[in-house]
């Protein structure tokens, strides 16, 4: 397992967090209240190993089949179902979301490799993740990729309540190679797929899925 390097400056801020708060406590109060001392001691090495926690990569053996269309990101499938497109498409599409909680791994990976044929940031709202108006309400960050079969494909990243930062790593005119990282959103939220209609679906409601491993669907 390592780091991802979006959370350089998360883990260095609890880190200093950590020190000034425990350095504080330990100078400013006295040794009888070590029970005090030692308790937010506690609490605070619990809450900076969480954000540590939160920016991991585990080691893992991804995916990469051209039939396949993986999983964007850990998480529980809470969505599927034919939708008409806000944007870009302009026909019905096979809509599927993974919704992450704080505790998923939160690398959004590529789920098929194609060409970078639309990328383009929304600000917004930050409705909780699940609400049905967050895919089109909230900060995302939408982008379409061209599969050499010539279908496309949508990945919107989707912040929610928590979620401040959506970061995206594609840009228009490049190839995105499958299970490689497409981006991060720190600290909860979704990611939207948008499929042509006759895509095979390979998962049902509630299933947990990993990014870059689990076949979310499959071309025709």
């Amino acid at each position: 397992m390592r780091i991802h390097k979006e959370g350089t400056g998360s883990i260095s801020l609890s880190v200093c967090i950590f020190i000034a708060v425990n350095s504080l406590l330990f100078l400013c109060l006295p040794s009888s209240w070590w029970i005090l001392q030692y308790a937010i001691l506690l609490m605070t090495l619990v809450a900076m190993s969480l954000v540590v926690y939160f920016f991991r990569i585990p080691s893992r053996v991804l995916a990469e089949d051209d039939n396949l269309i993986l999983a964007p990101c850990d998480g529980k499938v809470v969505v599927i179902e034919e939708v008409e497109p806000d944007e870009y498409f302009t026909e019905k599409r096979l809509q599927i979301s993974v919704f992450m909680s704080v505790l998923n791994v939160h690398v959004n990976r590529n789920p098929i490799t194609g060409e970078v044929v639309y990328s383009q940031y929304h600000p917004g709202k930050h409705l909780v993740a699940w609400h049905p108006k967050s895919s089109l309400l909230n900060e995302r960050h939408t982008v379409v990729l061209k599969h050499k079969n010539g279908q496309e494909v949508l990945a919107k990243q989707i912040a929610g309540a928590l979620a401040k930062r959506i970061v995206n790593y594609l840009h228009v005119g490049g190839v995105a190679t499958q299970s490689e990282e497409l981006g991060f959103i720190k600290f909860g939220s979704r990611v939207d797929l948008l499929l042509p209609i006759d895509t095979i679906v390979n998962v049902k409601l509630g299933d947990c899925v990993q990014s870059g491993i689990t076949p979310l669907a499959k071309w025709k």
